[in-house]
């Protein structure tokens, strides 16, 4: 992971000097992770932003599948108000949806969310999907008898795939007040918007003098779908303006995307 992207690394092609974590990282063929996850990830995580009023209506979906692991949280959108008056958005307000699936139920969710949701109208949202590398094994478990409830159920699987998106999920994590400063940088580079996050660190007194930072414990978690081939430019950007070296002092890292609906 790349916690400030210097000019030297910017100008090298090689993805992984980006901070782009990969679901097979550590593991051999046909090896299982520390946690017990083939090397060909089976579940992903769910992601899906939008309106509070859609996020309850998806809660309800969810509900009917009988998915037992929903994680629901408040954000705010980055859009200026000229774009939210130009979109027709209510606000910047913004829930956010999260769940662990085994991969074909999360694809059939998407698919659905989409559908019911009407995702990529204007005033709707955005939902996505990450390949897990490692969990424990009673999620493991709870995964597969999801799956096996779903095979029991005649008609309800499909036999399209959700080819892997061209999308990539940033994540700029800098002091308190500067996710502004991250959307100015990442938006001549390539970014549509974003989605902000309030967190607080935890760190002990010796990390911080190895590291010789002294970082706010108020934080902001700024999440960014990009294009691949704008990846780069983008967090490149974020880097120079929002590093460590900053004072937003932020640290920069991209996961990949597996799947997406929304962005039409």
């Amino acid at each position: 992971m790349t916690s400030e992207l210097k000019n030297e690394e910017c100008q090298r092609p090689d993805a992984s000097k980006m901070g782009e974590s990969r679901a097979t990282d550590g593991m051999k063929n046909d090896e299982l992770g520390a946690a017990g996850v083939p090397k060909k990830s089976m579940i992903r995580v769910l992601f899906l932003v939008a309106t509070p009023k859609l996020a309850r209506k998806a809660i309800t979906l969810f509900q009917e599948k009988h998915i037992p692991i929903l994680h629901e949280f408040r954000a705010q959108g980055t859009a200026s108000e000229g774009i939210i008056d130009w979109l027709g958005l209510d606000g910047v307000d913004k829930a956010v949806v999260m769940t662990i699936l085994p991969v074909e139920i999360a694809n059939g969710m998407l698919r659905k969310l989409y559908k019911k949701l009407q995702l990529g109208a204007p005033n709707s949202g955005v939902a996505f999907t990450i390949r897990l590398s490692g969990a424990s094994n009673r999620m493991i478990k709870l995964s597969e008898t999801l799956q096996e409830n779903a095979d029991s159920r005649a008609g309800e699987r499909s036999d399209m795939e959700m080819a892997e998106s061209e999308y990539r999920m940033i994540a700029a994590i800098v002091n308190q007040g500067y996710s502004d400063e991250v959307m100015d940088a990442a938006r001549p580079a390539g970014a549509r918007g974003g989605t902000v996050f309030h967190s607080r660190r935890v760190g002990s007194e010796e990390a911080k003098r190895f590291w010789g930072i002294n970082v706010q414990q108020e934080r902001e978690i700024v999440l960014i779908l990009a294009e691949k081939s704008k990846k780069k430019e983008i967090m490149c950007a974020i880097g120079e303006k929002c590093g460590l070296k900053s004072e937003a002092q932020g640290v920069v890292l991209s996961l990949p995307v597996d799947g997406v609906v929304g962005l039409d």
